[in-house]
């Protein structure tokens, strides 16, 4: 068995996900959204699958939702790729992840990764026979360290991992922020993967950059979007990547063994819906921010210390003035099963998985359960303690 895979054990989404349904929990774990689902393109969908054609389309994806994603990152981030070379659809984002890093390191190849990172990079990096170099974001404003990131490169660095606005911390990072990574990749000649599934989850007058247009980027720069995150179906794992044709072409080999396509009727819609649906997930933000403070006003009014966040559908929040349990993944367990209420252990976003003192919620859902979580977690913090 692959030594890699094998020591690993099941991602802890879908462990506290087993558990809330187990114990009835409300589930503010996993990252899924609920309710925002826009009925015009479920609509949609619904007449695609009734039409042909139901074969396998391109490995590259269909013209009409490459062209469509082209138009979409030129509306919204001011540059035009073609669609025939430099646009590609995947079967989800990690799927993009994993056919961006099996095609562009080789074995002893360091990729330079910011934690708290989202958990599929370290064992695809380690799979692909990469060196994975972590350097370490502190909350709660996520700043980053300079002089560490610098001295990565410095020993030598070849593909760099951004993800903005970021999982699971929130962090948008600011345009003197991805310059200084972009004068870094070119000057060291690094190529950098910027997972960007979350670019139009902005808040409070925060704004998404595109790490590709800044000055000598177009040429060194992975995006990988998910039509998941902006029209909130993530189980229809649809996403997609744009790069320069040198970049493309090596990971469309990668992209080619592993999910090789994705259903035709799935691309369909989300053509679609970039090109109608603009509306809706211009707008997605503006709800999801009144749901972010819905949220955390009721996690600061059960005890915990509640961290701001900016981008994505994620509150980091501080739970030691409540218990005396500092193992995190332990006092997840605890919530799920005592209290009703599942969450995501911040340490699992870390390489070494180290206790962190904090947890994660997802407030993508109905006003509903995010009143009943608060009204469990008061009942709790009330009751008695973890």
């Amino acid at each position: 068995m692959n030594s890699i895979f094998s020591n690993l054990g099941t991602t802890i989404f879908e462990t506290m996900s087993g558990l809330a349904v187990k114990h009835a929990a409300i589930n503010l774990g996993q990252g899924f959204p609920e309710g925002l689902e826009p009925a015009p393109l479920l609509e949609y969908l619904a007449a695609c699958a009734q039409a042909a054609p139901h074969q396998y389309p391109s490995m590259m994806g269909t013209m009409a939702l490459r062209q469509a994603v082209a138009r979409h990152e030129h509306s919204y981030w001011g540059y035009q790729p073609d669609p025939a070379t430099e646009v590609m659809v995947t079967s989800g984002a990690t799927e993009a992840l994993a056919a961006s890093l099996l095609a562009l390191i080789e074995p002893g190849d360091k990729v330079l990764v910011l934690e708290p990172l989202y958990d599929s990079y370290l064992p695809i990096i380690r799979r692909g026979g990469g060196v994975p170099v972590c350097v370490r974001l502190e909350a709660p404003y996520w700043t980053l360290p300079r002089e560490p990131i610098e001295a990565a490169f410095r020993q030598g660095v070849k593909v760099l991992i951004v993800n903005s606005p970021t999982n699971p911390s929130g962090k948008v990072f600011s345009f003197d922020e991805l310059r200084f990574l972009a004068d870094l990749a070119c000057r060291y000649d690094a190529t950098v993967i910027s997972d960007e599934v979350y670019e139009h989850l902005t808040y409070d007058e925060q704004r998404h950059i595109p790490l590709s247009t800044l000055p000598g980027m177009a040429e060194r720069t992975v995006k990988i979007g998910s039509a998941g995150k902006i029209f909130s179906v993530t189980g229809w794992k649809v996403g997609w990547i744009v790069a320069a044709p040198k970049l493309l072409g090596v990971i469309a080999k990668a992209h080619q063994f592993l999910t090789f396509t994705t259903p035709p009727m799935l691309q369909a819609a989300v053509a679609w819906g970039l090109d109608t649906q603009a509306e809706y997930y211009t707008t997605l933000a503006t709800i999801l921010a009144a749901r972010r403070d819905r949220l955390s006003l009721g996690l600061s009014g059960a005890g915990f210390s509640v961290l701001p966040a900016s981008g994505s559908y994620f509150l980091t929040a501080d739970y030691l003035a409540l218990t005396t349990q500092p193992d995190d993944v332990a006092f997840c367990m605890q919530l799920v099963e005592r209290v009703g209420v599942a969450a995501i252990p911040v340490s699992a976003f870390y390489a070494e998985n180290i206790p962190t003192g904090s947890i994660r919620f997802c407030f993508a859902k109905t006003d509903q359960a995010i009143d009943e979580a608060v009204i469990r977690l008061q009942a709790w913090r009330d009751g008695g303690k973890c």
